[in-house]
């Protein structure tokens, strides 16, 4: 079941669902807006030119309020709010279809898990032939919350819990990564 705009407004206000920094014109009717925060990372050329699953990535982390995307160019940034999610609920990462027009994709992989704690790590694309200019503070994204039929048996309790500012893939760290080599 999607939460409505009266549902996310009383768990906001009895603490179960926690954003922060939180305007109250970013609830809207089924979702509530994200904002772009300072923070970006870019990764960092490789000597081989090759990134692997199998080993850290090394990324470039700029602090600006302002964030020139070129076309074709790849970036992460990081919301403004840090949110919390109960044990029984869900979010999905939604971009606005106002930037998708302009040939901003946010391809973040959409689903944050009950019981995670943290800022949302986005992954930004430019489509455009034109650069795109970032800014912090804008809308970039909503997030629609879904409740469970019942509270998560093993909340969320990952390698992402907690991050704040740009969090780079960990994918190296995933204990089922294949041992082909």
């Amino acid at each position: 079941m999607i939460l409505s705009d009266k549902t996310i407004a009383m768990m906001l206000e009895n603490g179960t669902l926690g954003i922060s920094p939180l305007e109250k014109g970013q609830i809207q009717p089924a979702s509530v807006d994200i904002r772009l925060g300072n923070t970006f990372g870019v990764v960092e050329d490789s000597s081989s030119g090759i990134i692997t699953m199998d080993r850290e990535i090394s990324y470039k982390t700029i602090e600006t309020d302002r964030y020139l995307l070129l076309p074709g160019q790849f970036v992460l940034a990081t919301t403004m709010e840090y949110i919390s999610l109960p044990d029984d609920l869900t979010a999905f990462v939604e971009g606005r279809s106002s930037l998708g027009r302009m040939g901003l994709f946010i391809q973040n992989a959409g689903w944050v898990d009950p019981g995670f704690k943290g800022e949302i790590t986005l992954e930004l694309f430019n489509a455009n032939r034109c650069a795109i200019e970032l800014c912090t503070g804008r809308r970039i994204g909503q997030l629609v919350f879904a409740k469970m039929d019942s509270p998560a048996e093993k909340p969320y309790s990952g390698k992402y819990q907690g991050q704040r500012g740009v969090t780079g893939s960990k994918v190296y760290m995933d204990k089922d990564r294949a041992q082909t080599r």
